[in-house]
């Protein structure tokens, strides 16, 4: 007589899972052996770009191919190409493009912050919003707060 299997027990085990954990780890591992070269840091855990290519004036510009530091943006039959495996998400693309809208970026911070824009004054605010962040703190750590003043001195309140 044949062994039953005893089937009320749930398998814990998801192929699917499993084949997008490894397809996310190859992708990881191919995009560090393509930007080791280049000695560029990486400063965003994930992020996309787009390129909208109704609007896009390449053909008469080539602004954010000259600009990309990564080469991750290139000419091709008459449009730009994006190799998104070399795309840091620096954002100098979109600096440099004189259409609004035309790229598009999407970039998570280790934080857990996501920054988005596709203009260059979207990026312009979003650059001086973080360097005031950091001029704050950096102020705050160097100056005495008010309570030291009151210790140092003995004032009373």
């Amino acid at each position: 007589m044949p062994k039953k299997h005893n089937s009320t027990k749930p398998s814990s085990f998801d192929i699917f899972q499993t084949l997008m954990e490894t397809a996310e780890k190859e992708k990881k591992k191919r995009r560090e052996e393509l930007l080791a070269p280049l000695g560029v840091k990486e400063f965003f855990v994930e992020g996309s770009i787009s390129i909208n290519k109704r609007i896009c004036e390449g053909v008469e510009c080539k602004l954010c191919i000259k600009a990309c530091p990564t080469n991750a943006l290139y000419w091709k039959a008459g449009e730009v190409g994006l190799i998104e495996e070399l795309c840091i998400y620096c954002g100098a693309c979109v600096l440099s493009c004189i259409v609004d809208d035309c790229i598009k970026i999407v970039r998570k911070r280790e934080n857990g912050e996501i920054e988005k824009f596709s203009k260059p004054r979207d990026f312009t605010a979003l650059q001086h919003s973080i360097s005031v962040k950091k001029r704050f703190e950096r102020v705050k750590s160097v100056f005495p707060k008010p309570e030291d003043y009151i210790k140092r001195y003995g004032l009373k309140t």
